[in-house]
């Protein structure tokens, strides 16, 4: 009976022992678990920084390579006793012809960062003087130091501002003017080489752009024309012949609507009249007008235009009886008919100027057609 009273005994102990040993194992799985999971995770972050270390260093390697350590250019500027200006000046930094840097001088002092070496050009804009500009080289890391020196104005003399146009170099100047002077007497395959060259020296300079917009009008490419020209005069707003050409391009895609604005602006650009591309701004406008049915305006304009034109360009006179014709002033048609046959000789303008006053002449409009 001694013996049968243990045994429930034993059998709670033996119970209470095995769920001990099972809350330990349970304890020691976890602990395992728990440190398996830390050094699992310790690899991972491992596995993702380190790379992500690598790849910072790589580009961090790449950026030195690429930009250089930087470089820092102390600007002096002195006015024309030699010490330093005392008034605000604007230091502008270029490189070839794109804006890199800017700064206002501070006790004629201007800092400027650079993270590329090479050719830059400093341009200083101050009231009162002269516009400056000074080359230099930047062949190193740390700093450099440039001094400028402005001159006074003289009375009458126009200081240009801070937004002025941008300078061409040497090299991209000479193959803009080669490129410009085929343009004029139609050398195609030249104008495309120079202005070719200007364009890969120079792909920012709105002269260039115009340029290049000219020679694709000629090319009958009036869309890649209106796109390179309407860059033109975004950099420049004052670039009367861009805005011309661009009037052009737009017209020639049959866009009048569109091309009345650049042809008007190109116009009070150059309000006075005197430059050489008034005249033509003038006809193309005038042939806007006449597509857009305002007669009148065409025949002002167009007069104005083969007035200013001084005979170089016999079709505006056709243009001019054309508008003439439609307001019904069928004389004076006939006079300007008449006058281009006297001048123009034996010429494509001179034959359709013929027909027409034997049209004139054939509807009862005129009494006789001159010859």
């Amino acid at each position: 009976m001694a013996e049968e009273k243990k045994l429930p005994e034993l059998r709670v102990n033996g119970i209470a022992g095995r769920v001990a040993a099972s809350r330990r194992d349970r304890k020691c799985a976890v602990k395992c678990a728990i440190g398996d999971f830390a050094r699992l995770l310790v690899v991972v972050v491992c596995g993702l920084f380190l790379p992500l270390a690598v790849v910072c260093q790589d580009n961090g390697s790449a950026e030195k390579e690429w930009f250089g350590n930087g470089v820092a250019i102390s600007v002096t500027v002195h006015d024309d006793s030699g010490a330093p200006i005392s008034s605000a000046a604007s230091v502008k930094l270029l490189r070839g012809t794109l804006p890199v840097a800017q700064a206002n001088t501070s006790q004629g002092s201007a800092a400027l960062i650079v993270n590329r070496l090479g050719d830059f050009t400093v341009i200083v804009n101050a009231p009162g003087f002269r516009e400056a500009q000074k080359d230099i080289f930047v062949n190193g890391t740390g700093s450099a130091q440039v001094d400028v020196y402005l001159r006074r104005s003289a009375d009458g003399d126009k200081t240009i501002g801070v937004g002025a146009r941008p300078i061409l170099a040497p090299k991209a100047q000479e193959a803009l003017k080669k490129g410009l002077e085929a343009l004029s007497t139609d050398k195609t395959g030249e104008a495309e080489k120079q202005i070719a060259l200007a364009m890969k020296l120079a792909p920012g300079n709105p002269d260039v752009l115009y340029a290049e917009g000219v020679l694709l009008i000629k090319a009958r490419k009036w869309a890649e024309a209106q796109s390179m020209l309407e860059k033109a005069t975004q950099i420049d707003p004052s670039h009367a012949r861009a805005f011309s050409a661009l009037g052009m391009a737009l017209f020639d895609q049959g866009k009048y609507e569109a091309a009345t604005g650049p042809l008007e602006k190109s116009l009070q650009l150059d309000s006075a009249g005197n430059s050489p591309i008034a005249w033509e701004s003038q006809w193309a406008l005038a042939k806007v007008q006449y597509k857009r049915g305002e007669y009148s305006e065409s025949a002002r304009l167009s007069q104005s235009a083969l007035t200013g034109s001084h005979g170089k360009e016999p079709t505006i006179a056709l243009l001019l009886a054309q508008s003439l014709t439609a307001l019904a002033q069928y004389d004076e048609a006939a006079r300007v008919l008449n006058e281009l046959l006297r001048t123009s000789g034996e010429t494509k303008e001179a034959a359709t100027a013929r027909r027409w006053l034997e049209s004139l002449a054939r509807d009862g409009k005129i009494q006789t057609a001159k010859n």
